[in-house]
């Protein structure tokens, strides 16, 4: 199992940005290149009031502020240079749909789709789309939610791939603004199958493809998940992917670069669960060699290590 692609969080919420220009970002495509990273997708367009292009949506309706660069464009033309597909993350407002106001949510997502597509859906790289509202269980009316976006994404896209990536609610589902990293009890597996089989049945024929955030439950517990993961989404006729973090979630640092052989223990798995693709949370922070956390440019020479070990048997 290699990691073929990875988010890109430029709109920083829990982890510190690294205040990066157009230098910065092409030698990190390069770097992904040569890990055998083929699809980049920006994790969300706008958050609260920030943003990665001046978008007339996001600055009416929000008051978002005008961001120095636009980011989106950027990504694009190193995602086209590079021979990477990208796909587009959405807005999310960070209150109204954890709320309750489902609604409002999609209705200016909606209106942001269509800008977006008419500003960049012409480049080559634009190649899907990302829902960014990250979700575990089923909650108010987030099929709804997840259903209306994406097909509204696939309607002005002639059909473009929809992605998702969720996560479990396993012990390690707390808070990140705690020291705290286990809660006493998780989610059971058949619990976990009831409401996915529920959300999957509501959203297919929408959402194309379903990434769970690997990272929240107990490593004994992590093979089950992934099994029961990729069953149901083939089930209701979705691609089944992993979000193999890259972030340790063991310690009440939040959050560091993983260490490699918790990584490899996850592609590992992943890979004996028969899942299709394995992408990360997040290469640019935890796995670059420039990143500002020093263990990730080691954490990228051991994958690099890990992926030239097969080519040499090969």
């Amino acid at each position: 199992m290699r990691i073929k692609g990875t988010f890109l969080d430029e709109i920083s919420h829990d982890i510190p940005h690294q205040n990066w220009g157009r230098e910065e970002w092409k030698k990190d495509f390069g770097y992904m290149k040569k890990a055998g990273i083929d699809t980049v997708i920006l994790i969300r367009a706008g958050y609260g009031k920030w943003q990665t292009f001046p978008s007339a949506v996001l600055t009416s309706h929000e008051g978002a502020y005008r961001p120095p660069i636009d980011l989106v464009r950027m990504f694009l033309e190193l995602a086209s240079e590079f021979g990477m597909d990208f796909y587009f993350g959405l807005y999310d407002s960070g209150k109204y749909w954890i709320n309750g106001k489902f609604q409002k949510e999609v209705d200016i997502n909606k209106e942001f789709i269509d800008e977006v597509w008419n500003n960049y859906g012409k480049m080559s790289a634009f190649k899907g789309w990302y829902v960014s509202q990250e979700i575990s269980r089923k909650t108010g009316q987030i099929i709804d939610l997840y259903a209306g976006l994406a097909k509204h994404c696939k309607d002005v896209s002639d059909g473009l791939p929809v992605l998702i990536s969720p996560y479990i609610d396993g012990i390690k589902n707390v808070s990140q603004f705690i020291t705290d990293t286990t809660k006493s009890n998780g989610i059971t597996l058949k619990q976990h199958e009831k409401d996915w089989s529920e959300i999957f049945d509501g959203i297919k024929g929408a959402v194309d493809i379903v990434a769970f955030q690997d990272g929240h439950v107990d490593y004994d517990d992590l093979t089950g998940f992934l099994q029961l993961n990729k069953s149901l989404a083939h089930q209701f006729g979705l691609e089944c992917w992993t979000n193999s973090e890259s972030f340790d979630r063991d310690m009440p640092i939040k959050f560091m670069p993983i260490k490699w052989e918790k990584l490899r223990l996850k592609l590992e798995m992943a890979a004996k669960a028969g899942i299709e693709n394995a992408i990360t949370f997040e290469f640019s922070h935890f796995m670059s060699p420039q990143s500002a956390y020093l263990q990730a440019g080691h954490l990228y020479n051991r994958y690099m290590e890990y992926l030239n070990q097969f080519k040499s048997k090969k």
